[in-house]
């Protein structure tokens, strides 16, 4: 059951008023009273929001002024980079991705030694001069055929190009 586009409207505006209520700019902080630490951690965290909300309202602000400094801004740095990322992400993708390709390379060498000793096999034949310019050949062929099956489209749909 999906719920109406309506109910989803009608939430989405409660959410941003409710996010609103306890964004920076709010007339409790004083030079008495600044915030701290912990505020800076959720103005930080709904940053992006207030900017947004900040655009079309006066009243609203990303950023509190009245604020204990260091800390207030260590706390705003730190919502934010939890919330919004700070880039690491993507380190563990290409750690992930360099594990993948080594597995790829890996089974790749296993295979190519296990069709060069079943070939030499059906050759017959103890590996000499002949045997190394047949192998070149074969694994030239080879590569090429399966770098055409790879690329055959599966079901009508084209294959997506590998990462880089």
């Amino acid at each position: 059951m999906r719920p109406k586009p309506r109910r989803l409207e009608f939430a989405a505006v409660i959410a941003i008023v409710l996010l609103a209520a306890c964004a920076a700019g709010d007339p409790r902080f004083t030079a008495e009273a600044p915030a701290g630490f912990w505020h800076g951690v959720w103005h930080g965290m709904i940053a992006m929001i207030t900017l947004v909300i900040g655009i079309f309202s006066d009243t609203v602000h990303v950023y509190e002024i009245h604020n204990t400094g260091g800390w207030y801004d260590c706390g705003f740095l730190f919502g934010t980079l939890a919330v919004w990322g700070g880039g690491s992400h993507q380190a563990g993708r290409r750690g992930r991705r360099r594990e993948r390709d080594r597995e790829w390379d890996e089974l790749g060498r296993k295979v190519e030694a296990k069709l060069s000793r079943l070939l030499r096999g059906w050759a017959e034949a103890e590996p000499d001069e002949d045997w190394h310019e047949v192998e070149k050949k074969a694994e030239r062929k080879l590569k090429l055929a399966v770098r055409r099956w790879a690329e055959e489209p599966i079901d009508g749909e084209p294959v997506a190009p590998p990462r880089t």
